[in-house]
């Protein structure tokens, strides 16, 4: 178990870190539509990215419990983890069940940086969230797996090296069960981009990064599955699991960042002669999204907890992510609410954080299917989708 002052010193770093990436950077990036490249080198360089890397292979071997504060605090200081926190969820798949070889071969380099593990391909155009319904193909060819489909809201795929991608070696008709048939690589995309792969850039309402990918007969070598085959579904969810637990500890941080912004803009602005953060009308939203958060941040230590135990965690790390994502909308409409006219502005930042934290009530899985998911197996209710 680690020790809080630990987290306490991590925190600091972070916040000292994030001083240096005023929101003119932000914003900057945000207008041209740029990759936060100077950002992402400064958290490598101070060796936060590979934090849940194990000693051996040169990282520092902190539990997810870390990671959930480095994200947090990323965001709290009203900069954005999104375009590097992928890492650390998709290493996960990696690292619990890769081979020793492909660890050896791998892991080092993303912890020093040589190597950006960011691409995580999962979601196709026709199945979406409906994971076990994807078509890419992957088939074995001697030596090698040939590949062919297509991925869509794959982010970070022009800045990575390398791709966790999940792909299908049996035929979803001629598996016993919808989980089945489904396998996990790790490809180098330096080997297979103009050479099987393309990567298209899709332009959102936030800065994100994110791609659709086409294989048109990409080759890939055999080592490059992880695991058994067919048994690829059971893997992810180990960086499913992360990655909405870490997502969720980003919601956090924009929910903190927005009730603090809000309450000092709240102390400061004179209307009618009197600050507006003496009106309940402006008070009640702020405090309630407070609570929100205050709450929802218990779950996602709970979910954390729980991965770092090797105990099942999908129902808390979906919870958390539910309930963390609701409380940053909260927040972030109070805190635009609260700036009237003035948030709609660039410079305050709060319309740069409103439009990056309303992606998490959607990806990386919908406020709809979590609750389908808790109705079924934590409440037994008949399965509905």
């Amino acid at each position: 178990m680690i020790d809080e002052d630990v987290i306490g010193q991590i925190r600091q770093t972070v916040r000292q870190l994030c001083a240096d990436f005023p929101g003119s950077y932000w914003q900057e990036k945000d207008r041209e539509r740029a990759y936060p490249s100077e950002f992402v080198q400064a958290l490598t360089d101070a060796g936060l990215l590979s934090s849940l890397i194990p000693e051996q292979y040169g990282g520092a071997g902190l539990p997810l419990k870390v990671a959930v504060a480095i994200l947090e605090e990323i965001h709290s200081n009203g900069c954005n983890g999104a375009a590097c926190h992928a890492q650390m969820y998709t290493m996960g798949t990696l690292l619990r069940h890769g081979s020793e070889d492909q660890r050896q071969k791998y892991l080092p380099g993303i912890a020093s940086g040589d190597l950006r593990l960011q691409a995580f391909g999962v979601t196709e155009p026709t199945a979406g969230t409906d994971t076990t319904s994807i078509a890419t193909m992957a088939v074995r060819d001697g030596d090698d797996y040939v590949i062919n489909g297509q991925k869509v809201w794959t982010s970070r795929a022009e800045y990575s090296d390398l791709m966790i991608l999940l792909a299908r070696t049996t035929p979803k008709d001629k598996v016993k069960k919808r989980t089945e048939g489904l396998s996990v690589f790790i490809v180098d995309m330096r080997d297979v981009v103009g050479n099987g792969m393309t990567i298209r850039p899709i332009r959102t309402m936030i800065n994100h990064a994110t791609t659709e990918v086409f294989f048109d007969n990409m080759r890939i070598p055999a080592d490059s599955l992880i695991g058994e085959e067919g048994k690829g579904f059971r893997y992810v969810l180990t960086g499913m699991n992360a990655e909405r637990i870490l997502i969720a500890s980003e919601c956090i941080g924009d929910a903190n960042w927005f009730t603090k912004t809000a309450s000092n803009y709240a102390r400061e602005r004179s209307v009618f002669g009197r600050p507006i953060g003496q009106n309940q009308g402006i008070q009640f939203p702020i405090a309630r999204a407070y609570a929100q958060s205050r709450a929802a941040g218990l779950m996602v230590q709970e979910a954390a907890s729980l991965y770092d135990a090797g105990q099942a965690c999908g129902a808390e790390a979906n919870m958390a992510k539910m309930l963390a994502s609701e409380a940053s909308w909260a927040a972030g409409e109070s805190c635009l609410q609260t700036h009237g006219g003035f948030g709609f502005a660039e410079e305050y930042d709060v319309e740069r954080k409103f439009r990056e934290t309303r992606l998490y009530q959607i990806a990386p899985i919908s406020t709809n299917l979590i609750l389908s998911f808790l109705a079924e197996h934590e409440l037994g209710l008949p399965r509905s989708y």
